[in-house]
């Protein structure tokens, strides 16, 4: 089943803030910005146990747990374990050190193995409080946490993860199941096995307004020449293209800053959000499902709601295209 058959709207909720992620959330506000996605009709919620070591997903489950299950679409992720015991070293995050320093203090287990994708899923359905996710994604197996050793962790999911999941999908117990990254080559290996095959992916910050070129290249083709689906992560650039000043959860570099900010003169002169641009340019792909933006206070949501459906003109996409500021190849709203 492909992803666009699976998901029920173009707009989902991607709750990597909720785990503290760069500051601490209190609960009350966690726990506001998943009622107000749901009011906002917002039926599809991404996490993963990474996230705070296991916060995003209790404090995701504390609100979806008391919806009616049929309702919505969840899918979380697997590669992590997090165990009952605290974490009593400096966690090794690769280039997100940090990120989660707010989070739980549990220790985290880094596997993908059969094992521990059991585990995982197990894990992930006590924390959240339901019986079922509809999608599962293979997260981090990438060059950014692991180094020269992502090749590993890659031949590590092929023969674990990627076997428990495809079985999963087969025995119905999941609707699909694929790779939650934020690199490209992992995906373009597992499109290239013969077997397991991923029903689609989760790309995250890889299909943005700053940066799409390498995904456009071999990943997307490959994709489209599989009907698979992509879920776009990170449609912001860790915030820059929000009013944020992180991009790739690091402090946004000059170089970055003065792009963004030719963007906006564009969307400025145009009388639009760089938001809505940002959203509207991710979902533009054919390949693309979806966007799953992220937000820990409720007020953002009604933002990315708005964003979705703003009223872009065309002349925006057309001096967007002649300012070169998006590749050649990318496919623009309005056929511009």
């Amino acid at each position: 089943m492909s992803l666009k058959e699976i998901l029920p709207g173009r707009l989902g909720f991607g709750t990597a803030p909720l785990g503290n992620m760069f500051r601490a959330i209190p609960d009350e506000e966690a726990r506001a910005t998943v009622e107000a996605a749901w009011e906002q009709g917002i039926r599809y919620y991404d996490t993963a146990p990474f996230y705070g070591a296991g916060l995003a997903e209790e404090r995701l489950g504390q609100v979806l747990s008391t919806k009616p299950r049929d309702a919505y679409v969840l899918s979380t992720k697997v590669g992590r374990v997090i165990l009952d015991e605290p974490e009593t070293d400096v966690p090794d995050f690769g280039e997100k050190g940090g990120l989660f320093e707010h989070g739980n203090p549990n220790k985290v287990l880094h596997e993908w193995t059969a094992d521990a994708t059991e585990r995982s899923i197990e894990g992930s359905l006590r924390r959240m409080g339901v019986d079922r996710f509809d999608i599962v994604w293979v997260h981090d197996i990438a060059q950014d946490f692991h180094g020269d050793a992502w090749i590993q962790k890659f031949e590590e999911a092929r023969t674990g993860a990627f076997r428990v999941l495809s079985r999963l999908r087969d025995e119905g117990v999941i609707k699909a199941w694929g790779l939650g990254v934020n690199k490209t080559e992992p995906i373009e290996m597992t499109l290239a096995l013969d077997e397991p095959k991923p029903d689609g992916f989760l790309l995250a910050g890889r299909y943005t307004l700053l940066d799409h070129a390498h995904a456009l290249q071999r990943l997307l083709p490959m994709a489209q020449e599989q009907n698979v689906d992509m879920v776009v992560g990170g449609p912001y650039s860790s915030g820059i293209l929000a009013g944020g000043t992180h991009f790739e959860y690091q402090q946004a570099p000059p170089e970055i800053i003065e792009r963004v900010n030719r963007l906006k003169t564009l969307t400025d002169k145009h009388g639009i959000s760089i938001k809505a641009a940002a959203l509207q340019f991710s979902l533009a792909h054919p390949a693309a499902a979806a966007v799953i933006p992220g937000a820990t206070r409720p007020s953002r949501i009604a933002e990315d709601t708005a964003a979705l459906h703003e009223n872009i003109p065309a002349a925006f996409w057309t001096d967007l295209r002649a300012a070169n500021l998006v590749s050649p190849a990318a496919p623009l709203p309005n056929g511009a």
